[in-house]
């Protein structure tokens, strides 16, 4: 049974930094692209950035400059860091696996709050 772990959610002050951590289990880590998503009250969850295997990233026009996903394949951990945040962060942030048309799995959230 693949279980993904979400853990670094937080209370924030604007501008500041938080590092998202999702731990996976289960699963051949190696082989899936890795994702965090977010979703904030009344909205529709949105990808925050994402990464392969190989270490290709993806980001969120919103989050570019800002954010950082990194995974290390060997201890089945993809990290997300965040700087300089926004109220418009808040939101609750998933971490995801996906084998494209095969197969995905979500976390079960890491709440992160901004306040001003």
């Amino acid at each position: 049974q693949v279980q993904l772990v979400e853990s670094g959610g937080g209370l924030v002050q604007a501008e500041g930094s938080l590092r998202l951590s999702c731990v996976a289990s289960g699963s051949i880590f190696r082989e899936y692209i890795m994702g965090w998503y977010r979703q904030a009250p009344g909205r529709q969850r949105e990808l925050v950035a994402e990464v392969t295997s190989d270490g290709y990233t993806n980001y969120a026009d919103s989050v570019k400059g800002r954010s950082t996903i990194s995974r290390d394949n060997a201890k089945n951990t993809v990290l997300l860091q965040m700087n300089s945040l926004k109220p418009e962060d808040a939101a609750v942030y998933f971490c995801r696996d996906e084998k494209p048309g095969l197969d995905n799995h979500w976390g079960q959230g890491t709440q992160v709050t901004v306040f001003s």
